[in-house]
């Protein structure tokens, strides 16, 4: 097996647990507003907006937008579906800052502490930087380096994303490995000349099983 000098670990899903997070903020804006949601449909939804407005911008049919703005375009056209405007922009915003303050899967801290005491470790997100850095705060994830598309100005699975970490890391793509739960993010990875480890987050949508970081290199 050829072992990687970097690894680059997606985010969303893969090390921290977006979908407990949305689904509670949601249900406790909806119950303090009086309105009737099924919350985690509704953060399904929301997530499948977010992919939905990422591909917008990557098939050139939209202008380029930070993560936030497209999560927020999404959830006001979320929310109005249900409550017509009855929740203030306040409330809208915060709750659009859950994404800021996801929770790291039980196995995500301790298993990049053993993989960085051997390779370089670093986020290949399509989060925005400040985004990334409250992440990070919030869950005391530990990271060489945080690669993330406003640093590049594009979305995974664009090629500039990939290659761009690689030339900032001056390594060759194949001495490093990308490493996510989504295997369209591995299949792009591999095409650009990259190492792959797929995570199986099986229960990403809810009911979560672990899937140990520490083990993707045994």
């Amino acid at each position: 097996m050829v072992r990687p000098v970097a690894l680059l670990f997606d985010v969303f899903g893969t090390t921290v647990n977006w979908f407990e997070a949305v689904s509670d903020a949601i249900s406790e804006t909806a119950t303090s507003n009086n309105i009737t949601i099924d919350a985690a449909s509704m953060a399904v939804a929301w997530r499948q907006a977010y992919f939905d407005g990422m591909a917008e911008t990557v098939n050139g049919n939209a202008p380029w937008r930070k993560v936030d703005e497209i999560h927020r375009t999404a959830l006001d056209r979320l929310l109005d579906q249900y409550d017509k405007g009855l929740v203030d922009e306040s409330t809208r915003e915060q709750l659009n800052q859950v994404w800021h303050r996801l929770d790291a899967w039980p196995d995500s801290i301790r298993g990049l502490e053993q993989i960085r005491a051997r390779h370089i470790v670093a986020t290949l997100s399509n989060a925005n930087l400040d985004l990334l850095i409250d992440l990070n705060r919030h869950t005391g994830l530990q990271w060489d380096c945080l690669f993330c598309s406003d640093l590049f100005g594009h979305f995974k699975p664009d090629a500039e994303t990939y290659l761009g970490a690689c030339r900032y890391l001056g390594l060759d793509p194949q001495q490093v490995m990308m490493v996510a739960c989504h295997r369209k993010d591995v299949e792009a990875a591999k095409r650009h000349g990259l190492l792959t480890a797929f995570v199986q987050r099986s229960d990403e949508y809810g009911h979560y099983r672990r899937a140990r970081l520490s083990e993707i290199l045994m």
